[in-house]
């Protein structure tokens, strides 16, 4: 089978390896699409923590079951799945304490070891979320938008309260839409117009906020003078994250998404005399996985708008630069298999 593999940063390269056999409670499955993420970008260029070369990438996955090992149930051949793709250890402190997502010990697929751009990989079956009814383009968007699912349960949003969601790449987004669907008043704020646009369509966003034009006074105007109860930075930028908390009402929360290979530094008079709350998300759980998947059944999600930019396997390596220039417009790249 063919894989395509980053090598080291800046470069990828077309290989050719074994098709694996599934194992014990594993599933051999084809891969179909592969969501590009800020993840495989940030890999690519050398900027993702807990990485290491050389490395295949992908790790939104659409794919069907073609045979399954020993002990792998409720699974059977032409099966159109997704794919979780954190292996967690089972015994550690969190994965004992239902948090999985934060296990001492996470290897992510497409991360900590292979992922799956490529035509063929052996997969856990518990793993595996079945969902024919699914297209394969709203399969791999599952994993991207349960980021931001899980993010809005940490948030424990109110119905009814202002959130903040700074940055609208494909996991802010995801952030939005499911702050939405939990009744808050949604407040997107990005320093791309075109895509504050696209926020007010696609989410759509109650509030779009230009992080370039005095957004404090945005804010306290929108929220008439409170500023909004929760903030959710998914920007992945250092000194967005560390400007979030002045953004936030007093007794309000913080959830930093996104993930900067820094140091994050802030006001601790600022911090202490708002009494903040301030959380991380990391990953996705189960429940998340299955929340979207229900989303998307019932018609709250629309994956065709989400979907930008496409590519075939065969020509992923020559297109890939283009996905990182936001003038290309892009949102959520998909590579066809």
């Amino acid at each position: 089978m063919k894989a395509i593999v980053c090598e080291e940063p800046n470069r990828f390269a077309m290989k050719e390896t074994d098709i694996p056999a599934p194992g014990a409670g594993e599933a051999l499955i084809r891969i179909r699409r592969v969501g590009i993420c800020g993840t495989d970008l940030h890999a690519y260029k050398g900027n993702q923590p807990f990485f290491a070369y050389p490395r295949i990438l992908g790790h939104e996955l659409a794919a069907e079951v073609v045979r399954t090992g020993e002990g792998a149930a409720g699974l059977a051949p032409g099966d159109a799945v997704t794919v979780m793709p954190y292996l967690a250890c089972g015994s550690c402190i969190a994965c004992r304490s239902g948090k999985s997502n934060c296990c001492s010990s996470m290897s992510v697929l497409g991360v900590h070891q292979d992922g799956g751009m490529r035509e063929y990989m052996a997969v856990p079956a518990k793993h595996l979320l079945k969902a024919s009814d699914l297209t394969l383009d709203q399969l791999a968007t599952v994993e991207c938008l349960a980021i931001g699912a899980h993010a809005v349960r940490r948030a424990a949003i109110r119905p009814g309260e202002y959130a903040l969601v700074i940055g609208a790449g494909p996991i802010g987004l995801g952030v939005m839409k499911f702050a939405k669907l939990a009744g808050a008043k949604v407040i997107a704020m990005d320093i791309n117009a075109e895509r504050l646009r696209y926020c007010s369509e696609w989410v759509p966003a109650d509030y779009t906020v230009n992080a370039l034009d005095d957004p404090a006074s945005q804010l306290e105007a929108i929220t008439e003078g409170d500023y909004p109860t929760v903030v959710l930075d998914a920007t992945g930028n250092a000194k967005s994250m560390e400007g979030a908390l002045s953004y936030a009402a007093h007794g309000g929360r913080i959830v930093y998404v996104g993930l900067v290979k820094s140091h994050i530094a802030f006001s601790d008079p600022e911090f202490h005399k708002r009494e903040l709350t301030l959380l991380a998300s990391r990953n996705a759980l189960r429940e998340d996985f299955e929340q979207v998947i229900e989303a998307i059944r019932g018609g709250n999600v629309d994956t065709d708008a989400f979907i930008t930019h496409r590519s075939p396997f065969s020509g992923m390596i020559g297109q890939f630069e283009t996905w990182l220039r936001p003038d290309t417009g892009v949102i959520k790249a998909m590579v066809e298999l």
